[in-house]
């Protein structure tokens, strides 16, 4: 069953948290950061991308630009930019995007807990970029930026939630970049706080939704601190780390689409006829002169938009082609790997290929035509979102999700609370 405690958070005060508020470090590079941050000595880019600090060109994994981030992070506690709560909360994260609100609980989430699967994963983590975070999370001495985690939905949890949504937040802003609403409520009442603990207590499993690499380096920091140190009791706070866990029903998945450099040699109409040996090919009617292209997403499970030539195909993969009793099997993301990327094309492996890329988030079938239309692009690939479920069913499985399979949205902004491990 999980383990969660609540934490004294460091967060801005309340008038401070625009300025102090930022996007998570790895959904954009470094110039995009330091035009953000500009001439706001407050942003949070400063700690979780401190090589803004140095000229142009200074490696963000230049040693110099870990202990920078650890210099800026002492400054924001000591101007007062960042400011602990003198006892334990939980703490409640509220995010709206085209008029739907998520609510999420701001945990400390057991570290053990990661270790020993409790808290599951869907993706493989990679060594270097854990490596990355971990000297982060080393030299600060603590959780700048929380992880994403699903958990099953709770009638208990909802109703304590929504009794606290409506009541007068502590921050209530919306972010200068896309437009989101985030609000933010400190959880302060015992009853409630061991109502949060009790609650988490039954939960069989916790999922991360997003920042595998995030949730690896925060486990293995805390057990590397376990290993240290001689007096260990595992009360310790480095024995948590911090995540905000949504229920499973609220959360949005968007698609993660791929567009294609060639076609493996193939002419058009011998890749569509390769298709037609799996999937059910169909020309779109007037979608060369469509206003709105994001009509041709795919409307349910098993069915692709195929953009080429300047028009939109639907693929619809026939019966036989996946198997409904395998989690991964009936993936729409592992149907088009198989049978389109690598029987078809010939790619290879996906996280190494020079000739796909991946378009997720918000950008939607426009981007996919644009990157085409540019001849960028030989052509493109649309798929339906994966559902909460078929992620749950899969880390209960056991089993690793094909690459670039999910898109969350909308991100977690960093910077409304942090998380010290000592």
């Amino acid at each position: 069953m999980a383990t969660v405690k609540p934490f004294k958070g460091l967060r801005p005060p309340r008038e401070l948290v625009e300025r102090v508020e930022s996007r998570p470090y790895d959904v954009l590079d470094s110039e995009e950061a330091r035009a953000e941050a500009g001439d706001n000595e407050m942003s949070l880019y400063h700690i979780i991308k401190p090589e803004i600090d140095f000229p142009e060109g200074t490696s963000e994994y230049d040693p110099r630009v870990y202990e920078h981030a650890a210099e800026n992070f002492r400054k924001f506690q000591e101007k007062g930019w960042l400011v602990q709560d003198r006892d334990e909360h939980y703490y409640i994260y509220a995010q709206t995007m085209n008029g739907k609100t998520q609510y999420g609980l701001v945990i400390g989430a057991y570290v053990d807990d990661y270790l020993n699967g409790v808290i599951k994963k869907h993706e493989l983590t990679r060594r270097d970029k854990e490596e990355d975070r971990m000297k982060h999370v080393r030299v600060n001495n603590a959780n700048i930026e929380p992880v994403f985690f699903a958990y099953p939905d709770n009638v208990t949890l909802d109703s304590l939630i929504n009794r606290y949504a409506a009541t007068e937040p502590e921050y209530d802003f919306i972010a200068p970049i896309d437009g989101f609403g985030h609000k933010f409520w400190v959880i302060s009442n015992p009853q409630d706080i061991a109502t949060i603990t009790e609650e988490f207590s039954k939960m069989p499993s916790l999922y991360i939704a997003d920042g595998h690499h995030r949730s690896a380096a925060a486990a293995l920091v805390g057990a590397e601190k376990a290993k240290q140190n001689p007096n260990h009791k595992g009360d310790e706070e480095y024995n948590y780390f911090m995540a905000v866990a949504f229920q499973a029903s609220q959360l949005t998945i968007l698609d993660y689409n791929r567009v294609l450099k060639d076609l493996n040699g193939l002419s058009s109409e011998q890749f569509l006829d390769a298709l037609r040996k799996n999937f059910e090919v169909s020309l779109i009617a007037d979608s060369a002169s469509a206003a709105n292209v994001q009509d041709f997403a795919p409307k349910h499970l098993h069915q692709f938009s195929l953009y080429l030539d300047g028009q939109w195909y639907y693929l619809e993969a026939k019966d036989g082609t996946y198997d409904n009793n395998d989690p991964i099997g009936v993936l729409d993301v592992d149907i088009s790997s198989r049978l389109i990327l690598q029987e078809i094309l010939e790619l290879g492996d996906l996280r190494s290929s020079k000739r796909i890329d991946f378009v997720g988030g918000l950008r939607g079938l426009a981007e996919l035509k644009r990157r085409v239309d540019s001849g960028e692009m030989r052509a493109a690939l649309a798929l339906y979102p994966v559902s909460m479920q078929q992620i749950m069913d899969i880390a209960d499985s056991g089993k690793i999700m094909p690459p670039k399979a999910t898109w969350f949205e909308p991100k977690l902004r960093s910077g409304l609370v942090v998380h010290k491990l000592s």
